[in-house]
């Protein structure tokens, strides 16, 4: 029996509206992706097209098109005639995509900023407004719109290092992250310190302390499967 209980409930969802906006089907698939990550949408639940389409405040084929994008990710399965269903990952799952991204992402960021020069730092100082804005998100709670300035600001970032495909793979880890325990984070007040650490990250790679950037993004990622996660870091 499917369990509609709590925030993972098709009629509890908390999505923004999309109603006479552009590009709706790829600002509606990332709030779908936020959703997922947050929680908000969880395996076990059938999700409807035409049921999400009047969360948005949209006709259903936008919505519909959005999930299906979401389904060639992997990250949705689709269910005939019915809707679909966030694709469930294991605690080992989620374990090896944090232990991808750190492998990834930390000597990348570390690169950066080994080859800081005025072009790249312009570059990395543009980036501080994001770093705002997360922070800023963190502290009205904003959960699902603060997953996708966090996305633009990190794909953003290692870009700088110039390997596209190092970021596609990078965004496709980050979208099947799942961070149950910002909700609850949030709600503490306590999400805010970790949002801080953007700025920090800015400040590190701005200077070319490469190892400080490396450290600070370590622990960063370690987030992931930590706190943010719902659990206990040590």
């Amino acid at each position: 029996m499917t369990d509609t209980t709590g925030p993972m409930a098709p009629d509890t969802l908390a999505l923004p509206q999309f109603a006479g906006r552009p590009n709706l089907r790829q600002e509606i698939a990332l709030a779908l992706r936020g959703a997922l990550i947050t929680g908000e949408m969880r395996p076990g639940v059938l999700y409807s097209a035409p049921g999400l389409a009047e969360k948005f405040g949209v006709s259903a084929t936008p919505v519909r098109e959005a999930m299906l994008d979401l389904a060639n990710e992997g990250l949705v399965t689709i269910v005939r005639n019915k809707g679909f269903r966030v694709k469930e990952l294991t605690d080992r799952d989620l374990d090896e995509i944090t232990s991808l991204r750190a492998l990834i992402e930390v000597p990348t960021v570390a690169e950066v900023a080994r080859g800081i020069n005025e072009p790249t730092r312009a570059a990395v100082e543009e980036l501080r407004p994001l770093a705002k804005e997360v922070e800023r998100l963190a502290e009205i709670g904003d959960l699902i719109r603060y997953v996708e300035v966090d996305r633009r600001f990190h794909l953003s970032l290692l870009a700088l290092a110039g390997n596209r495909h190092l970021v596609e793979v990078v965004a496709n880890l980050r979208a099947r992250s799942r961070l149950y325990g910002l909700q609850d984070l949030a709600a503490r007040g306590e999400l805010g310190r970790s949002a801080a650490e953007h700025k920090q990250i800015v400040d590190l790679v701005v200077a070319g302390d490469a190892a400080a950037a490396a450290d600070l993004m370590r622990r960063h990622i370690g987030h992931v499967r930590g706190t943010w996660a719902g659990y206990h870091e040590t």
